[in-house]
């Protein structure tokens, strides 16, 4: 970690320029600075959390989901409006093992989804 020294203002002396740490073993960077920037959290970056149950899932999204609107596919927006992918294991598992006919199903299965459903991504790739 990284604090500002005195005379570096508008950032007042001792608060923190930058920061690295780790998650699950994956390493983070975090900076900030009182100054006037003119961006804001995007899609351009976005964390996915692979979930092996609907439960996950649903535990995820309950406390990422801040913005029903920005919801689509299992994309949500906390409230910092930092984008996030909720997305089942199963998933990745159905686009690299299935046939070409169950991808598409599993496709259009999921493209009107806001939170994933593992239920109906099951019963699409089943179909025949």
């Amino acid at each position: 970690m990284a604090r500002y020294p005195k005379g570096m203002e508008p950032d007042k002396e001792g608060t923190i320029m930058f920061a690295d740490f780790s998650i699950e073993n994956q390493r983070f960077a975090a900076m900030d600075s009182a100054r006037e920037h003119n961006f804001v959290f995007n899609e351009a970056i976005s964390f996915i959390v692979a979930c092996a149950t609907q439960k996950e899932i649903d535990d995820y999204w309950k406390e990422l989901s801040a913005d029903p609107k920005a919801e689509q596919c299992g994309w949500c927006k906390d409230q910092f409006g930092v984008s996030w992918q909720v997305s089942p294991t199963i998933l990745k598992e159905i686009m690299n093992n299935g046939t070409r006919q169950q991808i598409d199903r599993v496709t259009q299965a999921f493209l009107p989804m806001k939170k994933f459903d593992i239920a109906a991504l099951k019963r699409a790739y089943g179909e025949k």
